[in-house]
């Protein structure tokens, strides 16, 4: 057998799209931001459209807070606890500073108020009542927040409290916040409709809820602003427009008011300057590859799901789309095996590889018919 790679031409409708792939990378080196740190990526195809020292983990204030509220919607979703439940609100959730929720020592709190407490007040006394109500005390709470973190992969994260109350080696990385939101998005449709409502009352105090994008037309529908000195001012952000969800995560800036706005100007920006293009639908017949002793002479590589990338609107380049697989292929094929992968590659971006699997199956010739196909292929070759 042998490696066989076949160029590929994508659908007619999308060729003149697809001249060039993504050249995220060499597009985002040219965005300038006056934020800190900002991580921007398309949800559905996970292209990173901007990424301005995204790994590098730093105080993340209150958008870890995020982070204590997939906990409680994990909580809430197994069943194991339920909005109407309350929990007691102690002492030290009661004295804890910054943002408030104005819970009240002694009393107890349902379990929807202490979550909008968090999501739109960026309450610091709801979030230690939450914490300290799901593992008894906020330091065992942290130690569960950073369990977890390994768990679904937040590689540069280190939880020290509930609340991002700046603390030694608290911290997290754009990169992780981002893929924090995602989750929550993904996991949690159920309980993501909350980041969107702009005010919440409690105690007889109304608050409104700070992130700025939900207050104009930008298609935002959360999720979580952030402040203190060492991180400046914060925001994790996710908007629709057309279908099409972006995450956007910007750190240390210098005041809301520049937050606001430079939020706004990168959202417009990577929506403008990228579009998603699909360059084949699922199920779809990619190529032929050739098959060894089968009864049909080749199998359908067919895509499991759409092929979907993002590109820049106004991008020139070279596009390279490989179907490569080790050829022919022996029989018997049972449908559906991954048997080919299809490469799409171009100057400047990550070549991304996948899955391509049998569209049927194929029986394998009986012991003449595999003879005379032998003798074939010595005397021939594959071309028969």
């Amino acid at each position: 057998m042998s490696a066989t790679a076949r160029a590929i031409r994508p659908a007619s409708t999308v060729v003149a799209a697809l001249a060039a792939m993504c050249l995220a990378a060499a597009t985002s080196r040219g965005m300038e931001t006056s934020a800190r740190q900002a991580y921007i990526v398309d949800l559905e195809t996970g292209a990173v459209l901007l990424d301005k020292d995204g790994a590098t983990p730093s105080a993340p204030a209150s958008l870890s807070k995020l982070m204590t509220l997939y906990m409680l919607f994990e909580r809430l979703k197994s069943g194991r606890l339920s909005l109407d439940e309350e929990f007691l609100v102690s002492r030290k959730a009661w004295r804890m500073g910054g943002s408030k929720t104005f819970v009240e020592v002694g009393k107890r709190v349902r379990v929807e108020d202490l979550l909008r407490g968090i999501v739109v007040q960026s309450g610091n006394d709801a979030s230690i009542v939450v914490a300290e109500g799901l593992s008894g005390t906020e330091a065992a709470f942290a130690e569960a927040m950073n369990r977890k973190a390994r768990e679904i992969g937040l590689a540069d994260s280190r939880f020290v409290n509930a609340t991002g109350w700046p603390a030694d080696g608290h911290m997290m990385s754009p990169r992780d916040i981002a893929t924090l939101c995602r989750r929550i998005i993904e996991e949690f449709p159920e309980y993501y409709p909350y980041f969107a409502e702009k005010s919440f009352r409690f105690s007889g105090i109304r608050q409104r809820n700070r992130n700025p994008l939900l207050y104009r037309d930008s298609g935002a529908d959360g999720l979580k602003t952030g402040y203190t000195q060492a991180a400046g001012h914060s925001l994790a952000a996710s908007a629709v427009r057309d279908g099409r969800r972006i995450v956007m995560v910007l750190t240390g800036l210098p005041g809301s008011r520049q937050r606001a706005r430079e939020a706004r100007r990168l959202l417009d920006w990577a929506y403008e300057s990228f579009r998603n293009y699909t360059l084949f639908p699922g199920g779809a017949v990619v190529e032929h590859a050739d098959v060894w002793l089968g009864e049909q002479d080749t199998v359908a590589l067919v895509t499991e799901a759409d092929i979907t990338i993002t590109l820049p609107r106004e991008s020139r380049g070279g596009l390279v789309v490989k179907a490569v697989y080790e050829g022919p292929v022996p029989a018997p094929i049972e449908k559906g095996t991954r048997i080919a992968s299809l490469v799409i590659a171009a100057p400047g971006i990550t070549t991304r590889e996948v899955p391509l699997v049998a569209g049927a199956d194929i029986g394998r010739l009986g012991m003449f018919g595999r003879f005379g196909a032998a003798f074939g292929y010595m005397m021939w070759g594959a071309d028969r």
